[in-house]
């Protein structure tokens, strides 16, 4: 049977950037808190460095990149005599975005940013927090950690509406004394703020985030089980040679979804030469499971049956051994430097190495 390998190759670069949707996050602290260090130091695109701004609200703006499913809305203003205002405004605006019936339109999460070495809690900041907790989570975080001496304790008790306070440090630091200071507290950030954004927006907040490989595996490993269960129940229907046409489809869908989670650049031409070169390099064996379980199928009665249920573990086994081997391969690509992006060429070698050896371990 044959396959149109682009049809496949459109509908699985949609529905990639479909599951993965987008995720909104407002971010507000006086200036000199640090904001655009720590949304640089966490996020891909270095953000507030070549982000588009478009105001939202006095003192607000939306920053998005593209090829990055992710919008900030940095606040700025708090340190204002007038902040009331700018704050109203603010809660105005979540509120509209709150009652959209689109949810990716919501502002998903909140992060309120104070600097540790401030040692105080202005009344800007309850206002606000106050004010922004009836329609969003929000998170304190408190930025330039160095010396906590109570101060985390103390913004918890002024701001009890927060769902945690967190001590981050962006950037290494080396005090006069000659101290280095290594940067903290960034995974940690990022894992709380996942379990507080909506199930639909994860997938974007793993791809949008960079420094928490954990968080982007978490996700991809999902996405290779809902792959691996749906390959395996077509191939378990007993009819000669019908999971060719359905089971591959599924196959491409899962690596360009664990490539969108990766907040890797996904297009047609990307995806078309990863799965050609992958299927030029493990396919023979590949193909010839197929074959094989499909013949099984062909015998009446009870080997009818066999066929499919050999089939059914086959398919879930080949899938799950495709994804395992290409969540591995960006791993390693991409640990080594979250901040660069790996070439499709060293993609392609690294999955296709991967996969290999997947097949001679017999999964």
């Amino acid at each position: 049977m044959d396959l149109d390998l682009a049809k496949i190759i459109r509908d699985a670069y949609k529905k990639a950037m479909d599951d993965r949707g987008h995720v909104n996050i407002l971010i507000a602290g006086r200036t000199g808190v640090g904001k655009s260090t720590l949304i640089n130091s966490v996020f891909q695109g270095d953000f507030a460095k070549t982000g588009v701004g478009k105001p939202v609200t006095e003192g607000t703006r939306e920053i998005k990149k593209d090829g990055i499913p992710l919008s900030i809305f940095d606040s700025r203003g708090l340190e204002m005599a007038d902040y009331k205002v700018t704050d109203e405004q603010l809660r105005k605006f979540v509120a509209e975005r709150r009652n959209n019936t689109d949810p990716s339109q919501h502002i998903h999460l909140a992060w309120i940013c104070i600097a540790e070495d401030l040692r105080r809690v202005e009344e800007a900041e309850q206002d606000l927090v106050n004010k922004l907790s009836e329609f969003v989570q929000v998170v304190g975080v408190i930025t330039k950690a160095r010396a906590d001496q109570g101060f985390r304790q103390k913004v918890h008790e002024m701001l009890p509406s927060l769902t945690n306070v967190m001590r981050v440090r962006a950037l290494q630091e080396e005090l006069d004394d000659g101290h280095v200071l290594e940067p903290m507290g960034l995974s940690e950030l990022m894992q709380h703020s996942m379990q507080l954004i909506p199930a639909a927006h994860q997938q974007a907040w793993a791809a949008a985030q960079k420094v928490d490989m954990e968080l982007k595996a978490t996700q991809a490993h999902q996405a290779v089980a809902t792959a691996a269960l749906s390959a395996a129940g077509i191939a378990a229907v007993p009819i000669p040679f019908s999971d060719a046409a359905a089971i591959v489809p599924i196959q491409v869908t899962m690596i360009a979804v664990i490539t969108a989670i990766f907040g890797l650049p996904l297009s047609k031409g990307f995806l078309t030469s990863l799965v050609v070169s992958v299927l030029g390099g493990g396919g023979g064996a590949l193909v010839g499971r197929t074959i094989v379980t499909n013949l099984l199928k062909l015998i009446p009665g009870a080997g009818s049956i066999a066929g499919g249920a050999i089939g059914a573990a086959t398919a879930a086994a080949i899938t799950t051994a495709l994804g395992e081997a290409y969540i591995a391969a960006l791993c390693s690509l991409v640990a080594a430097d979250p901040s660069r992006t790996p070439s499709e060429q060293e993609i392609t070698s690294a999955f296709t190495k991967q996969f290999s050896l997947s097949l001679t371990r017999g999964f």
